[in-house]
């Protein structure tokens, strides 16, 4: 709906604008470029001061303006799109009930009485300011807390912590997205290509699933979120495995008490700042209140199928012409923190990156589905995503590709930085999983594919070898 002039001079001095109108469209207004929180499922925010919304008023189509509170961490909340067969009966009921409890664990058992009281006092808090079916925006009372939120939300929904200052409204540019388009228009089926990629063992995806998610007896790990010990052992595993393939690994810390990002490389070798990423995040959530983990499919499927690539890039004896990064971040159940950070530390270089895929949940589709590979249809760059596509054709003919509406994973904090940046996924539709976010998410399942992991596996390797060139050294 359209924002009424009249209603602007009453909100106050500072106010939050959620809409989903083009970001195209809102960025040519300076006050709004300045004024960017980041995209959240379909809804852009934007913080700004009155002079602002009163001065785009007749351009502003749809939204709503929110007063924001003084103080305290405002959180995007969303639902998760999921299939129907696994869809909550009352999954608003479910995320006010979550709320309720969140706030009761944080709240003091005595002091101040009200909302505003609370919030003044700089005590726990959960304020609810904007709510719809499928989303909501709340304040809490410290950036701590609105990670924690994390532990304490029904599984299908997900917290992104609002950053706290403006972030800058970045679009791929048409340099960029032509560099992909040239690559589009290059690509053919390559026998080489082909042998290579299809040398992913799935034996050693089984073996390195079943590590992370505990199901080996040899393994220590009962969870990998992001605060455990678990996660850093599973760090350190990642990166010990990959280097044992020729990689240079590094265990790169975003913030403190955290779970690190693991970086790993493989220089050019041409004379050339170009990089390509392929990546997985390897942190995982459980069911509410359980402190066990395993995520096998989310995003232990992801994790190891980079890992699987950079066993047959050692196996193979693969020398990339332009750099080529395979990473494994952190933090991304709490809101893309991990990936977050690198993004803007490749967008404070100037980096060169060529593109992005990430990797999210890539081993499971329903009882009698066939096995397939999802592309994000809001959050992405389109030329990336028809390359995914194009190269899936040719490489893994036996995937169905599709779109989906689940989103988002660490492919998005690229993009926000300007970089092309997509995702793969295991169903061309919504989430289907019945474990998804469950301490039942393990590998020795039905509908548990790793046929499935080693078809989208061998898309981003064709991808990662189209792009950055490769020699064989052996």
């Amino acid at each position: 709906m359209r924002v009424a002039t009249a209603l602007v001079p009453a909100i106050a001095q500072l106010a939050l604008l959620i809409t989903n109108q083009d970001l195209s469209t809102l960025g040519a207004h300076s006050c709004l470029a300045h004024s960017y929180r980041g995209t959240y499922g379909a809804q852009s925010i934007f913080v700004a001061d009155t002079d602002c919304y009163v001065s785009l008023s007749d351009n502003l189509d749809a939204g709503s303006i929110i007063p924001i509170p003084d103080a305290g961490q405002l959180v995007w909340l969303e639902h998760e799109a999921v299939d129907d067969a696994i869809r909550p009966a009352a999954f608003v009921d479910e995320l006010d009930a979550s709320l309720e409890q969140f706030a009761d664990l944080s709240r003091p058992a005595s002091g101040a009485s009200s909302q505003q009281e609370v919030m003044d006092a700089q005590e726990p808090l959960v304020l609810l300011l904007h709510r719809t079916e499928r989303s909501a925006l709340i304040a809490v009372d410290s950036e701590d807390a609105a990670h924690a939120l994390a532990d304490h939300l029904p599984r299908f929904w997900k917290s992104t912590p609002i950053p706290s200052s403006p972030v800058p409204l970045t679009p791929v540019s048409l340099v960029a997205r032509q560099r992909v388009q040239d690559i589009l228009g290059s690509v053919k089926f390559d026998p080489i290509v082909a042998s290579i990629v299809n040398n992913i063992s799935v034996t050693y995806l089984q073996l390195d699933v079943r590590y992370l998610s505990g199901e080996d007896p040899s393994s220590p790990i009962i969870s990998r979120n992001a605060f455990t010990e678990g996660a850093l052992i599973a760090a350190e595993w990642l990166k010990d495995s990959m280097e044992e393939t020729g990689a240079s690994c590094e265990l790169k810390q975003f913030r403190e008490g955290w779970a690190p990002n693991v970086i790993c490389s493989y220089p050019a070798t041409e004379n050339t700042t170009e990089t390509v990423i392929i990546s997985a995040h390897y942190d995982s959530r459980g069911s509410f209140g359980s402190t066990r983990a395993p995520g096998a499919d989310d995003d232990g499927s992801g994790s190891v199928a980079i890992l699987g690539i950079a066993r047959t890039i050692a196996r193979k004896g693969i020398a990339f012409r332009r750099n080529v990064q395979l990473c494994f971040f952190s933090g991304e159940e709490q809101g893309r923190v991990g990936s977050r950070a690198y993004a803007r530390e490749l967008r404070a270089a100037n980096a060169n990156i060529t593109l992005v895929i990430q990797a999210d949940m890539l081993a499971y589709h329903a009882p009698g589905e066939p096995p397939q590979l999802g592309l994000p249809d809001r959050i992405g760059t389109p030329e990336v995503a028809q390359l995914v596509a194009n190269l899936s054709a040719i490489y893994s003919p036996e995937l169905t590709v599709g779109f989906s509406p689940a989103c988002c994973s660490d492919h998005q904090s690229f993009w926000t930085e300007g970089f092309p940046a997509t995702q793969v996924f295991e169903r061309a539709g919504p989430i289907a999983d019945p474990m998804y976010h469950n301490d039942g998410d393990l590998s020795e399942r039905e509908g548990y594919d790793f046929e499935q992991i080693k078809s989208i596996a061998k898309v981003q390797f064709a991808a990662t070898l189209h792009t950055a060139g490769f020699d064989i050294t052996e």
